[in-house]
C-alpha cells in the first residue's frame, strides 16, 4: 500500500475561495477571473461585514491586503484589458456616514476618490446595487474580493461590460436587424 501511494502523482488542488489568499496569489487570483470574465459578469471589493452569498455563482476570496489597494489594482486590470470595461459602483450612503460614527470615513472617501479619478462613478443604495448583482448572478459570475475594512458602506462594484463594443453601437445593430425583419416581412 505504502509504495502505491508513494509513485501517485499529487493531485493539483482548486484554490479554495472563500479562505485567505497571500497578496501575489490573490492579484493572480483575480487576473486569472478577469480573463474568463466579460459582459455582465461583476467584481466587488467589499469591506469585512459584507456577506458571504449563497449563490454558487457568486466567489468570495478574503484577501490580507489594504481595501484601496484591491479597488486600484482592479480598476488597473480592467483599464489594461481590451476585452472588457466596468461601469463602477459606490453605496451612496457612504457619502453620508459621519466621520464621528465612522472614524476614517473622511480620509477613506478622499483617497477612493484619488484611485477612481477621472473614472465615472454611479452612487447607488446598497440593497439596489445587492439586487443588480443578484440578478447577473442567476447567469452569470461574480467574484467578491472580501477586505478586513471596517467602515461602513465602502464597498466598490465593477459591473463588467464589453470592452470593444458600446451601447450605442447595440442599439444601432438592432435597429437594422429590426428594419431588415420588418423588409423580409412585406417581400413575404
Amino acid at each position: 500500500m505504502i509504495t502505491i501511494l508513494s509513485c501517485t502523482k499529487p493531485v493539483r488542488q482548486e484554490p479554495n475561495i472563500g479562505e485567505k489568499a497571500d497578496v501575489k496569489d490573490w492579484k493572480s487570483e483575480v487576473k486569472s477571473f478577469l480573463q474568463l470574465f466579460g459582459h455582465r459578469n461583476w467584481i466587488v471589493i467589499a469591506d469585512a461585514a459584507y456577506p458571504k452569498q449563497s449563490n454558487k455563482a457568486i466567489k468570495t476570496l478574503a484577501i490580507d491586503a489594504d481595501q484601496l489597494e484591491a479597488v486600484e489594482f482592479v480598476n488597473q486590470l480592467i483599464e489594461k484589458a481590451t476585452h472588457v470595461k466596468a461601469n463602477i459602483f459606490i453605496d451612496k450612503k457612504m457619502e453620508f456616514v459621519p466621520e464621528k460614527e465612522a472614524k476614517g470615513i473622511e480620509n477613506y472617501r478622499a483617497k477612493l476618490d484619488n484611485v477612481l479619478e477621472g473614472k465615472p462613478v454611479k452612487t447607488m443604495l446598497h440593497d439596489d446595487i445587492i439586487q443588480k448583482i443578484d440578478a447577473s448572478a442567476k447567469l452569470f459570475n461574480v467574484l467578491i474580493i472580501k477586505t478586513d475594512l471596517v467602515i461602513p458602506y465602502t464597498s466598490v462594484f465593477f459591473e463588467l461590460e464589453c470592452g470593444y463594443w458600446n451601447t450605442d453601437a447595440e442599439e444601432n445593430l438592432r435597429t437594422a436587424i429590426a428594419g431588415s425583419e420588418k423588409i423580409i416581412k412585406k417581400k413575404k
